[in-house]
């Protein structure tokens, strides 16, 4: 039987609701979340119920729309105020992914260029906008994906971190879509999965949505990584990102950096594969991107039946870090594979 897979995030047009995976809960529950306020759906972002830069997106989009559904009608002008003030709290649930705020200013702007046509007018700009969004970033993946293929060679070893594929956004994915696109073109292909400490998002989610597609995959810790590199069992890496900088710098998962450091010194090349709306021109650089600091319990004790830390101890805990463009062989977008950073504003 083939096998059935759900979209990430998508809007119950009947219940005007949004639909996410529980990501907390793979890979031993694949539960489904239906959200309508706006404190859960904040909730939800915050606590990786969703989680990836695409999908956080569009889960803002369609989350927005069906706050607004549920916002007594009354004066039209009170009414866009408060659903102004429910998309500033959603596009400040996370700090580092671009597509948090791209994606709640796009719809603000329609809801403010609809508002003299009624409320009614007004709501369903909104429910076409968010539903824009959504394909958009189905599309947009789906040409990554093909974009990125031609990068790999039949027989190719490959390393990711942390995950980049259809559960981080609402089909395909960004990093893991050039490995489906290649895998469907007949490539015969191996692929190693960084754990990706502290929240184990390449041993949860990437593992196994890899596996789940019958693609060959190897889990590793993240300090093998190195190993593997002297090895020459890896002939390219494919990473996603939460934003890129306007001179090519671009934040990932935390740990990316270092493997970035380590595909130069052994020569892998080394691919960021991103929509280009992650792409944030009003950020010249990557030292001007805010890094979100996460809970220590994550460190310490999230993942085991007892702490493995003494308790009281001082844990630092970003949830990403920032490769600089000299490390980036190449940024793979809907739009191309560009290795000239100069032009990036031309991507936007």
């Amino acid at each position: 039987m083939e096998k059935i897979f759900h979209d990430t995030v998508a809007l119950d047009e009947e219940r005007r609701q949004l639909v996410i995976i529980d990501q907390t809960l793979l890979p031993n529950e694949e539960k489904h979340l239906a959200l309508d306020r706006e404190e859960e759906i904040i909730e939800a972002i915050q606590k990786l119920r969703v989680r990836g830069a695409p999908a956080i997106g569009v889960a803002a989009a369609i989350g927005l729309y069906v706050c607004a559904y549920r916002v007594p009608e009354r004066d039209a002008v009170q009414w866009c105020m408060r659903i102004h003030e429910i998309g500033d709290r959603i596009a400040h649930a996370r700090p580092t992914a671009v597509n948090l705020s791209w994606a709640v200013e796009r719809m603000l702007r329609v809801l403010d260029h609809s508002a003299d046509s009624g409320i009614a007018q007004a709501l369903s700009a909104l429910h076409d906008e968010a539903c824009r969004i959504r394909d958009e970033d189905i599309d947009t993946c789906a040409r990554i994906g093909e974009n990125g293929a031609a990068l790999i060679r039949d027989g190719a070893g490959l390393l990711t971190h942390c995950n980049a594929g259809r559960l981080a956004a609402v089909r395909y994915g960004t990093a893991l879509a050039p490995i489906y696109r290649a895998a469907e073109q007949g490539k015969r292909l191996k692929v190693y999965a960084d754990e990706t400490r502290p929240l184990l998002q390449g041993a949860r989610l990437t593992a196994y949505e890899l596996s789940d597609a019958g693609i060959d995959t190897t889990l590793l810790c993240d300090n093998m990584a190195a190993s593997l590199m002297a090895q020459g069992k890896i002939d390219a890496v494919f990473v996603g990102c939460d934003r890129v900088a306007a001179n090519g710098d671009a934040a990932n998962k935390i740990g990316t950096l270092g493997v970035a450091i380590l595909a130069k010194h052994f020569g892998v090349p080394f691919y960021v594969c991103a929509p280009t709306s992650t792409i944030d021109l009003s950020c010249p650089r990557g030292e001007k991107i805010v890094i979100e600091e996460r809970a220590p319990s994550e460190v310490t004790y999230l993942w085991y039946s007892q702490p493995m830390a003494p308790d009281g101890i001082h844990v630092y805990n970003p949830a990403f870090d920032v490769t600089p463009h000299e490390l980036i062989t190449a940024i793979v977008t809907e739009k191309g594979v560009w290795r000239d950073y100069s032009r990036i504003p031309q991507l936007v």
